[in-house]
């Protein structure tokens, strides 16, 4: 995959997990950084959650639920993006679970930069759905290797291999090549912890199978040992004590506890400087501290600086050389955010922030680790706020109302905008798949139609 023949005519093992592939590049034999992406419900999570149980030690403690956002526990979606790793064989294997609703696709398109393969999982009853189309057309974009694990096959009325056809025509309209066309399959059920690679009545009695071909068909990361420092910022957290925790995946150079480092957000951003407090690696579904971290690894940071931004590049400040900053898709829906000027204002008893300071502030905070999410004022102490759809900002604007905030808040508008030089206006389009008797066909298209279906 990283070109096999000048790998077997210069490879050189230098060290533990390092193999030399030119002066400058090693290949990283003891990792593999792989994402799991999905249409919304096909067990991306309860796959995840599954392979870290079976992988875990005797001694580590029970492990909690990927989805362990109140939310995300209460709707059984995932909305975050989250990193999780696992040892299996001695090779490490990084784990990011993604969301698989549309809405929260910016997401999952900067996730995929901190991967080099993805699973992409497909029920084995309803097969590729529209967010499986979008997925697979992010990996594809990427050039990501990707592998095609066909779940939930214990259902009574799967039918894998009418999944596996559709998938095959689905990646040759997605415009994959023949390497990607030729991809690797297995079978599994999340929910039972059981998987194949020979099909889907040969299930064995645990994941294994797939942390095989894991290990066999990921590629392994190239790192750059020797270069620069360069490590992109795919996603932020918060820790109440330690503030603003950073998570990317290193490219070039190292990370250690104590080094001045620099952050910028591409060429023409301004360099700021701060020194790594803390620094950690990802154990299971938790992070445990670390002194090192080397080149194509995943790994999280705090320090000082309290300006960085998903896009950042943390580099060398003596030689620092960013890499391209994220981008995602525009938002489609805007909503109105403002404080509650009705007569009812502040009668709940649960209410702590009624200002528009406060919701400003609070959705700058939220803007900080959502790329897909921008909000402006509107005057009048209110705010225009945009994203991918109606449910993203449903999402956030419960988890507000749980954080004792109150404010209005307007019908949601759809987005236009017009082309540039043209008096051409375009509007977002969604692809909807409706399942019906044929006695209500004609009527769903008519509702459709409506509302310029």
């Amino acid at each position: 995959r990283h070109g096999a023949s000048r790998v077997a005519a210069r490879a050189v093992a230098v060290g533990p997990g390092l193999t030399r592939i030119s002066p400058d590049e090693y290949i990283r034999e003891d990792i593999r950084n792989i994402a799991i992406i999905a249409h919304v419900d096909h067990g991306k999570t309860t796959l995840s959650n599954n392979l870290m149980k079976q992988t875990r030690g005797k001694e580590e403690a029970e492990l909690e639920s990927m989805d362990s956002n109140v939310l995300e526990a209460e709707r059984g979606i995932t909305i975050l993006a989250k990193n999780a790793a696992l040892a299996y064989k001695g090779v490490k294997i990084n784990l990011i679970d993604t969301p698989g609703h549309a809405d929260f696709g910016g997401e999952v398109e900067r996730i995929l930069n901190m991967a080099d393969a993805c699973v992409l999982l497909v029920d084995a009853q309803e097969g590729p759905m529209p967010q499986t189309k979008f997925v697979l057309k992010l990996a594809i974009k990427l050039n990501k290797k990707v592998l095609v694990c066909i779940n939930k096959v214990d259902k009574p009325n799967a039918r894998p291999s009418w999944v596996l056809d559709t998938t095959f025509d689905l990646f040759s309209s997605l415009g994959a090549d023949d390497e990607q066309c030729d991809f690797p399959v297995s079978y599994a059920s999340g929910f039972l912890g059981k998987a194949s690679v020979e099909g889907p009545d040969k299930l064995q009695d645990d994941l294994m199978p797939l942390l095989d071909q894991i290990l066999e068909q990921c590629p392994k990361p190239i790192a750059k040992a020797d270069m620069p420092l360069q490590m992109l910022v795919s996603n932020l957290d918060y820790d109440d004590h330690l503030g603003r925790v950073c998570i990317g995946r290193i490219v070039s150079g190292s990370l250690k506890i104590g080094q001045e480092i620099g952050i910028k957000y591409g060429e023409n951003g301004a360099l700021r400087t701060t020194k790594i407090s803390k620094l950690y690696e990802f154990n299971n579904n938790g992070r445990r501290e670390i002194g090192e971290m080397l080149a194509g690894d995943i790994c999280a940071f705090t320090g000082s600086d309290k300006d960085v931004v998903i896009g950042d590049t943390v580099v060398d400040p003596k030689d620092p050389r960013p890499l391209p900053p994220i981008e995602v898709q525009e938002p489609t829906v805007e909503l109105e955010f403002g404080p509650n000027t009705s007569p009812l204002a502040n009668k709940d008893t649960l209410t702590k922030w009624v200002t528009s300071a406060h919701i400003k502030s609070r959705l700058e905070k939220e803007c900080l680790t959502n790329l897909a999410l921008r909000f402006s004022p509107d005057g009048n102490e209110n705010f225009k706020v945009k994203g991918r759809g109606t449910l993203q900002l449903g999402i956030l604007l419960e988890n507000m109302r749980r954080e004792g905030f109150e404010m209005m808040v307007g019908a949601p508008q759809v987005l236009t905008r017009r082309v540039e030089g043209t008096k051409t206006l375009e509007e977002p389009w969604e692809e909807a798949i409706i399942e019906c008797p044929d006695e209500y066909q004609n009527d769903v298209m008519e509702e459709m139609l409506r509302v310029g279906g």
